[in-house]
């Protein structure tokens, strides 16, 4: 190699080197900048906290204002000095350094001081290198590179008060796999939630797009709020296709976290039109329907998605089909409830007796159209009358009481308002709430709370489809992107033999007596069988008069339905009989009950 050649490999290095060198002490300067722009008015604050101090205590006998004195200097170290100072300290320590101290040193000493120089000067520019290196391998797009030079403290703050944001100021941008997270620091005529009144003002001085995603909460201290654009999600590039080894709801947008929703809840699903409550809801009612301990009711008068589950569900498509099935269900529940054991809490599923999760398909319809249904009924005399019977009050009465009996309601409307899309003794009830997308704020807190917004829990928001807040008492208001179960993969699902309530032959409660009929010196037993028979027979028998049927339902507390199938039962049987009015009492006279 020539000394041409040599001469100019040796200059394009020295470039390199100065080329690198100025980028990275114009990173360490802009770092500083901002720092300095964020932590400066903590100084100002400060000073004034001192100076108001020491007009309360200019003795100084208190400790308000040696507190204020420290929080004055822990505000000063905090702020670091510019760039051009730093060097200019270092040069000159360096330099009285080596004037007062270089013509002690031996000369052997020289050789390892260089190493050593070397060394550090080198270990240094590794650090910075590494501190500055994006080490989470995210690479901003053109428009999050244009947020976060806009969210930079010196844009904000000269252009926050022509915005109307006179007062605020943001701290460092961070990119995440969520998006783009930023501290904003609020002075006293600001709250959190202010700010996320003028969330039109910051969009305008960020000049970001309408539909670009953005949520506004408390910081994690006081006088500080939190600032996140959904420029992206830690679920873009997983694949949400729903598989038998894929078996969640859904991946945490935030966290990239699988989210599961276990059985034993009472479900809330809620969401405009098109929001995707049925492909979000298919994943949990496979599960609900899955093992030999699991069994799944559906109440669907849409005849839509139910069909895609008759052959592994219980499925009530017609007003009479739901009335039918609720009193079966009723039934079960109080018979559960009846011979649960004394000191445990809720029933043990079995093969015989499993969970069972009933889910209501578009609660609206079943409100309307299940909440007058006419009935056939024949009278004492062979006369067949009309009735009117609805299922609300037995939906109500499992919502209440289900869980006990390990009998979960789960309910799915896309009018999220109390009275129209959810009874009032339901709404309470209510432990887990699954949102998608709906139209108005109202009925996100309807769904989510009333301090649904206030918290971050903004379902108004949510893109559609697919997309949903859950909350539980233990989740954050991070989306979910639930999985995409597909309509032939349901179909396609093992047959499961679909639940169906049996009386059995005799069903022995702990501590009940058994009820003997006596026919003059003919004696015969006839138990109980269901706890709803046993109720109905214990109202008859504490009334002082006979009783009327339909005044059973009050004085039971069960449905028309299940108070006309246990009278049937019980006259059937002989433990009492119907008068010529009508009224019901036990058998007297010749055929007596005994205990």
């Amino acid at each position: 190699m020539s000394h041409g050649q040599v001469w100019r490999a040796h200059r394009q290095y020295a470039a390199t080197a100065a080329r690198w060198t100025a980028d990275h002490y114009r990173r360490e300067a802009e770092r500083r900048r901002a720092l300095r722009a964020e932590r400066k008015p903590l100084v100002r604050d400060a000073r004034r906290a001192l100076a108001t101090a020491r007009a309360i205590d200019p003795e100084g006998v208190t400790s308000l204002r040696h507190r204020a004195e420290r929080e004055l200097r822990n505000a000063k170290r905090r702020v670091p000095d510019p760039m051009w100072l730093f060097v200019s300290k270092s040069v000159v320590v360096a330099a009285v350094a080596g004037y007062v101290g270089l013509p002690h040193v031996p000369t052997h000493i020289w050789m390892w001081a260089a190493v050593a120089v070397a060394a550090a000067v080198t270990a240094l520019f590794v650090w910075v290198a590494v501190r500055e290196r994006d080490t989470s391998g995210l690479q901003p797009t053109a428009e999050e590179l244009a947020l976060l030079k806009r969210l930079q403290p010196q844009h904000w703050k000269e252009h926050a008060e022509q915005r109307g944001l006179a007062g605020t100021l943001t701290g460092r941008p961070r990119l995440t796999e969520a998006g783009i997270v930023c501290a904003v620091r609020l002075d006293g005529t600001w709250t959190p939630a202010k700010l996320r009144s003028a969330e039109d003002y910051i969009r305008a001085l960020l000049g970001a797009r309408t539909s670009l995603r953005m949520q506004i909460k408390a910081g994690k201290q006081g006088g500080w709020a939190e600032l996140i654009l959904r420029t992206r999600s830690a679920a873009d590039g997983d694949d949400l296709t729903w598989t038998p080894e894929r078996r969640s709801l859904g991946v945490d947008t935030v966290t990239g976290e699988q989210v599961t929703v276990p059985l034993g809840e009472r479900l809330l699903i809620a969401g405009r039109s098109g929001a995707g409550k049925s492909v979000a809801s298919r994943p949990l009612l496979f599960d609900a329907s899955e093992g030999a301990t699991n069994a799944l009711v559906i109440i669907d008068l849409k005849r839509v998605e139910g069909r895609l589950w008759d052959h592994r569900a219980r499925v009530a498509s017609t007003p009479h089909e739901v009335i039918d099935v609720v009193d079966e269900l009723e039934t079960e529940m109080l018979e559960r409830l009846s011979i649960l054991p004394k000191g445990q809490d809720t029933w043990t599923p079995t093969p015989d007796r499993p969970r069972i999760t009933v889910v209501v398909d578009e609660g609206a319809e079943v409100m309307t159209a299940a909440d007058s249904v006419p009935y056939e009924t024949e009278t004492s005399d062979g006369k067949t009358r009309t009735v009117k019977r609805s299922a609300l009050p037995g939906l109500e009465s499992i919502a209440r009481m289900g869980r006990a009996a390990c009998i979960d309601l789960w309910w799915m409307t896309q009018k999220p308002t109390i009275g129209d899309g959810i009874p009032k003794q339901i709404a309470p009830q209510i432990g887990v709430s699954i949102c998608l997308s709906v139209r108005t704020p109202a009925e996100a807190r309807v769904v989510l709370g009333e301090d649904a917004q206030a918290k971050g829990w903004n379902a108004d928001e949510l893109p559609v489809p697919g997309v949903a807040l859950i909350r539980d008492g233990r989740r954050k208001p991070d989306p979910v992107k639930v999985r995409y179960m597909d309509k032939s993969v349901v179909i396609a699902l093992p047959d499961r033999q679909p639940w169906s309530h049996t009386v059995a032959s005799a069903v022995e409660v702990a501590g009940a007596p058994t009820l003997t009929v006596i026919k003059n010196t003919a004696t015969e037993t006839a138990p109980a069988t269901d706890g709803a028979a046993a109720r109905v027979l214990k109202a008859i028998e504490t009334a002082d008069e006979p009783v009327r049927q339909k005044d059973l339902v009050t004085l039971t507390g069960l449905s028309k339905g299940t108070v006309s199938k246990a009278v049937k039962a019980l006259t059937t049987g002989g433990t009492i009989a119907r008068r010529p009015d009508g009224c019901l009492t036990t058998t007297r006279g010749d055929e007596s009950a005994a205990a």
